[in-house]
């Protein structure tokens, strides 16, 4: 093993280089290798968050000098756009030749630009290293810079024997395995009834059963991604007839190979209170390298019918004083579970809201989330009590509608009249310029209550809508 980096001395701050590389795919790159039906294609998954990597310069808005790892080029008119809203000088964007979907593997493997990170180090010969997920594929690319000498720092990773706290908390059946071990020390950590499954006979056969008795049923593979890998089955969508039921979830299990691959979290479908942050209650924190946890936001998230994050709404009053604080509260247990097995960086919890008045945590990411730039942005444009101070909506992937693709350039001045406005603080913020040519356009939507908030995206939306 290669030796670990101590700290940065203080006195080297300046002179350090901080890198950031944007993986997304590398996060649950073993699930999107075992994709195989033309809906959720390995292909488009890959060129998904290739496009919509450019959205993570927003994760970095608090970096004065940032070398940003992309594994697609950026249009300039978005780097831009993006310098002259947070006031950003030194910012320099790095593409590697390859794109596999790998990127830190395209990065090591890409001769020119290794070369490029060593240079970066200069006469310090440090680095600091940061990335939207602690991969097996990042801490290659570690221990491949350490072994030509330079001292990287990875303040939001663990160390390489704790890196497995990565996956195991933050995949459906980690996350379930310790609120199982947690249930008698915090009793706030419940998690819908449910049990774990190694291949898809069984995983049918139990969720047949399920279905039938409980008018639903949800399938969760292990660590899926933004809703792929999770099945939920309503009532009045399946057969009750036990074995018909059954031979229908076998059949759709058997259209994607990840569901064989993996272990099967089979859950109980939970009856959602859409009023309690919007059904969805979730709360981000951040561990710093000593330990250290730190609440970053709560917020509802914005979920598709099938369970498909959109986005979230933070506020205040997105749920009550005594929810926020249990919800938190819970927040900061998981956490200290997970500085106790030696994670370190971003994680958050997503949880469920249910009308018998129960919380329900759904699952934990490990990472930066979909959430982190929307609160990167929200503390640089409006201020640390940004959550009093302004209602925040976000869309990762609003689609466009049919037959209406703009340039970046063109949708910037179709929708002048509603961007962020500095003086005002009110406006859309766009999130990323790549995502276009699929249709599709990240956001941010900035209000000074909740009516204010919603007006400016429906507004820009009718705007773009126009467009056509």
């Amino acid at each position: 093993m290669s030796e670990k980096s101590d700290p940065i001395p203080a006195d080297h701050k300046k002179a350090e280089k901080t890198v950031y590389i944007c993986n997304f795919s590398e996060d649950v790159w073993p699930f999107i290798e075992a994709m195989s039906s033309s809906k959720h294609s390995r292909a488009l998954e890959i060129d998904w968050n290739a496009d919509l990597s450019d959205r993570d310069l927003f994760t970095n808005t608090e970096e004065s000098d940032l070398v940003f790892i992309n594994p697609r080029p950026i249009q300039d008119s978005f780097i831009k756009y993006y310098k002259e809203l947070f006031g950003i000088r030194k910012l320099e964007i790095l593409v590697p030749k390859k794109h596999s979907g790998e990127t830190c593997r395209d990065v090591y493997e890409d001769e020119e630009l290794f070369e490029k990170l060593i240079e970066l180090a200069n006469h310090v010969k440090k680095l600091t290293l940061l990335s939207y997920s602690t991969s097996e594929q990042f801490l290659i690319l570690v221990n491949k810079l350490r072994q030509r000498g330079i001292a990287v720092y990875t303040p939001e990773s663990p160390e390489e024997e704790d890196a497995w706290t990565v996956n195991f908390f933050g995949s459906k059946s980690g996350i379930r395995q310790l609120a199982q071990q947690s249930e008698v020390e915090e009793p706030d950590f419940l998690m819908a009834e449910g049990l774990i499954c190694v291949n898809i006979i069984d995983a049918a056969k139990i969720a047949a059963k399920k279905y039938i008795k409980e008018d639903g049923v949800v399938l969760k593979t292990n660590k899926g991604h933004s809703g792929v890998g999770v099945l939920i089955l309503r009532e009045g969508e399946l057969p009750t007839d036990y074995k018909a039921c059954e031979q229908a979830i076998l059949n759709i299990l058997k259209q994607d190979a990840y569901w064989d691959k993996f272990p099967i979290v089979i859950e109980s479908l939970i009856n959602v209170s859409y009023g309690i942050g919007g059904g969805f209650p979730n709360v981000e924190f951040k561990i710093s390298k000593n330990g250290k946890i730190d609440f970053l936001y709560y917020c509802g998230l914005r979920v598709d019918k099938d369970g498909g994050f959109q986005g979230i709404e933070i506020n205040e009053d997105v749920m009550n004083d005594r929810l926020m604080a249990r919800i938190i509260d819970m927040g900061f247990f998981v956490g200290e579970q997970y500085v106790a097995n030696g994670y370190r960086g971003y994680y958050d919890v997503d949880l469920v809201a249910a009308k018998n008045g129960d919380l329900y945590v759904s699952e934990s990411n490990t990472r930066r989330t979909g959430g982190t730039h929307v609160y990167k942005t929200a503390v640089k444009l409006i201020g640390k009590d940004f959550l009093n101070d302004a209602y925040v909506l976000s869309n990762n992937s609003w689609a466009l509608p049919k037959g209406v693709i703009p340039s970046f350039e063109e949708l910037i001045k179709a929708l002048e009249s509603v961007l962020f406005d500095k003086k005002t603080k009110e406006g859309i913020v766009i999130a990323s310029a790549n995502l276009l040519r699929q249709g599709l356009l990240a956001y941010i939507v900035f209000g000074k209550n909740k009516k204010r908030a919603l007006e400016i995206e429906a507004k820009a939306h009718q705007i773009i809508a126009n467009l056509s």
